[in-house]
């Protein structure tokens, strides 16, 4: 028998600034096996370009990979080849981070946002959502 261990994936979005945008997770956690595919997901009210961050403790995000509202196509990172933003194309507005062969080591808070908005001010550029189930 093989074991498989669990892990945590938490997903925290960044609110739209500018023209009362909003973006949200469609869970705010998710766990997976060891070496299965993960789909994160956002829906968003209005955008153009859409980006998925990833922050692991103590460090500052990274950036993973963006799409454009509209486009059909995934878009493959650059960073890491294991994650692609993928239009969600059962649903308007949705957008999916798609991480296959999930490792533990990839554990951590992936954001989406709707703007570039990884800078040197964290403080004013996202805020933290959560949410008891």
């Amino acid at each position: 028998m093989e074991l498989f261990s669990v892990f945590p994936f938490f997903l925290i979005t960044v609110l739209g600034i500018s023209r009362g945008n909003e973006i949200k997770p469609t869970k705010t956690k998710e766990s997976a096996v060891d070496g299965s595919e993960v789909t994160l997901s956002c829906s968003y009210s209005s955008a153009v370009t859409l980006f998925w961050y990833r922050q692991f403790p103590g460090s500052a995000p990274q950036f993973l990979v963006f799409t454009i509202h509209g486009s059909k196509d995934a878009r493959q990172s650059d960073v890491d080849p294991r994650f692609t933003a993928k239009p969600n194309g059962e649903k308007d507005n949705h957008v999916d981070l798609l991480l296959s062969r999930a490792a533990v080591s990839d554990s951590a808070l992936y954001y989406c946002a709707m703007e570039p908005t990884v800078t040197g001010n964290m403080r004013t550029l996202y805020k933290n959502q959560t949410r008891t189930v």
